[in-house]
């Protein structure tokens, strides 16, 4: 590995470290699950190179649309389908370097070059995503996928009952 590639590896774990750090604050303040999620969203979208970045939440057998930030997005997002829905019924994180290669893509923005979906667990059921789209090729790694998934477990912390 390359001196810089070391050094940026490191940057961006120092900035997802902060990151939960800063989560960790908002969410010892308490409120709603949907305004945790809210806030999570705005914190995780400051990081480089997020285009879009939101949470789906499962509801009636198809993913919803919860808090996110950036363009528009789908509503909708049917069981199994698209990266969102994949990762829902397969229960784990999924990389995508270059989305027109997975099949089945659901392309809400035509900007979105790589994405990143990690499933949000409470009490072992899967009721929600994480989604995060970058408008760069192979943009997300283990890295990014380690520190999305300790950002949901810390969401799943305090989720109330409504979720």
């Amino acid at each position: 590995m390359k001196d810089k590639d070391k050094n940026s590896d490191s940057d961006k774990s120092t900035r997802y470290r902060l990151l939960l750090r800063q989560l960790d604050e908002r969410l010892l303040a308490g409120g709603t699950f949907t305004a945790v999620l809210t806030d999570a969203a705005a914190l995780l979208h400051r990081l480089p190179g997020f285009l879009w970045t939101g949470f789906y939440l499962a509801r009636g057998g198809e993913l919803r649309l919860g808090p996110f930030c950036g363009a528009d997005a789908c509503e909708r997002i049917p069981f199994g389908k698209g990266v969102c829905g994949t990762a829902w019924k397969e229960r784990r994180t999924i990389v995508v370097p270059d989305v027109e290669q997975f099949p089945g893509h659901i392309a809400c923005s035509s900007a979105s070059k790589s994405e990143i979906v990690v499933p949000l667990f409470i009490r072992q059921e899967v009721v929600g995503v994480l989604d995060v789209d970058s408008d760069r090729y192979g943009a997300f790694d283990g890295t990014d996928a380690l520190f999305l998934e300790l950002a949901a477990a810390k969401l799943a912390e305090v989720a109330p009952n409504e979720a």
